[in-house]
């Protein structure tokens, strides 16, 4: 059955080389429309079920979309959701299992942003193409699309996304700093006047300072790696970057616990009110809202500042990709549950209720997004200058060779810094292999 519709890749023998079991895999890829015609009629008396496996949601908008598309699939296919770790780590330690097991109870698989590139090399993901891939990059946001894609295809379609925006309160700052410079020198009027006036950011030695770095050299101009993502490319906007790391760990702006501090530590330090700014994602909002109604009357947005003022800040964006695994027994109606997973109705939910930014554009026009997400213009205008982390295979190295050699911030020393970083990322372009 699996072999004459194409269903399924051909198992690989232990003996063999990896590189030839992933050329098997790819030679089974069908374009979808072919594919739904030969599975869909070929699944016998029982409905299968597609299982999708995603973090865990408490909202509820990721049962609501998997109910809908098997509602909507006439019987065709059943989509179970199945919760991954809450932790992002331990999200991508049990796909990196399985798949590498060839476990073909996987189909639909929600990938960090950083992840497409790594699964796509390591053959553990199908490519979309022909129809799937229209209707997959059709009216969706390019940033977000860069995030699915590797060496030119694309292997995965964005479900949703995220930026951070700069929030600050309105009685302390009457019009939001543009730049860092501009912020930094706020901070330190109103320590002067004995003011709340710390810059809650990400400051631990974790993803979160990676992005923070990722989001400042980019905005500076430059990037972590070149375009071929082969080797890195740190130069003075890398410098810049750190400057600005170090100058606002050393300066009244920074929270005492910053070299501490993840995204829920500097919402609970805004909420309490003691910051003047944060630098955060749009879960703040109804978080404020609930918890300190007082402040939330005075709690501003604005779009993240800059490093130069005459360029544009270039925010780091987050999110989930859908891809569909190789070794699924179902793969073309798991293109077909993925594309239904994240049209606009699905968006619309999980941003309602779930507070995750879509990816599809039409969306920041419609009303009820507007009125949840009275910064949407801001979140949008991000999303058209957002950055994306390093993609290749290498990024967890990478990742950490970043967190660890910039943590503490206020022991940044920018010229040697950078120096450590970029003999680290050498080290981790030539390593070969999956990454533990």
């Amino acid at each position: 059955m699996h072999t004459r519709c194409g269903c399924r890749p051909v198992p690989g023998q232990k003996g063999r080389p990896r590189g030839t079991r992933w050329l098997r895999a790819f030679a089974v890829l069908p374009l979808l429309a072919s594919v739904l015609a030969a599975c869909g009629s070929d699944e016998g008396s029982g409905r299968p079920t597609l299982n999708w496996y995603n973090f865990p949601d408490d909202s509820g908008a990721l049962q609501k979309a998997a109910d809908r598309c098997s509602q909507a699939s006439g019987g065709r296919y059943r989509i179970s959701y199945n919760k991954l770790p809450r932790a992002a780590d331990g999200q991508r330690q049990q796909l990196v299992r399985r798949l590498a097991a060839e476990d073909d109870s996987l189909d639909i698989l929600g990938l960090d942003v950083t992840w497409a590139a790594e699964f796509a090399e390591a053959r553990w993901i199908r490519e979309w193409t022909g129809v799937a891939k229209q209707r997959a990059t059709e009216g969706t946001l390019r940033v977000p699309l860069q995030t699915s894609t590797w060496k030119g295809r694309l292997y995965a379609v964005p479900y949703n996304t995220n930026t951070q925006l700069l929030w600050y309160r309105k009685d302390l700052v009457p019009a939001p700093p543009k730049t860092w410079a501009e912020m930094i020198a706020m901070s330190r009027a109103l320590a002067r006047q004995g003011k709340p006036h710390f810059v809650e950011i990400q400051g631990a030695q974790y993803e979160g300072l990676t992005v923070w770095f990722n989001t400042l050299i980019n905005s500076a101009g430059g990037s972590i790696l070149n375009r071929t993502a082969t080797e890195p490319s740190l130069g003075p906007p890398a410098v810049r970057a750190a400057e600005v790391m170090r100058r606002l760990a050393n300066s009244p702006a920074a929270d005492p616990s910053l070299s501490n501090q993840m995204e829920d530590q500097n919402r609970l330090a805004m909420e309490s009110g003691s910051a003047a700014f944060e630098i955060n994602y749009p879960f703040v909002y109804p978080s404020m809202k609930a918890n300190n109604p007082k402040l939330f009357k005075n709690f501003g947005w604005a779009l993240y500042p800059r490093v130069a003022a005459d360029r544009p800040a270039r925010p780091t964006i987050g999110g989930i990709d859908l891809a569909v695994s190789a070794y699924s027994r179902h793969p073309g109606l798991a293109f077909e549950a993925a594309l239904c997973l994240r049209n606009r109705e699905n968006q619309l939910t999980a941003a309602l209720e779930g507070g995750l930014p879509p990816t599809l554009r039409a969306l920041y026009d419609d009303p009820a997004f507007m009125k949840a997400y009275p910064f949407s213009r801001e979140v949008l205008t991000s999303l058209e200058t957002a950055s994306v982390r390093p993609l290749t295979p290498a990024y967890q190295n990478i990742s950490i060779a970043v967190s660890h050699t910039l943590s503490p911030p206020s022991a940044i020393k920018p010229e040697s810094s950078i120096k450590t970083i970029r003999d680290q990322i050498d080290d981790a372009l030539r390593s070969e292999g999956v990454i533990p």
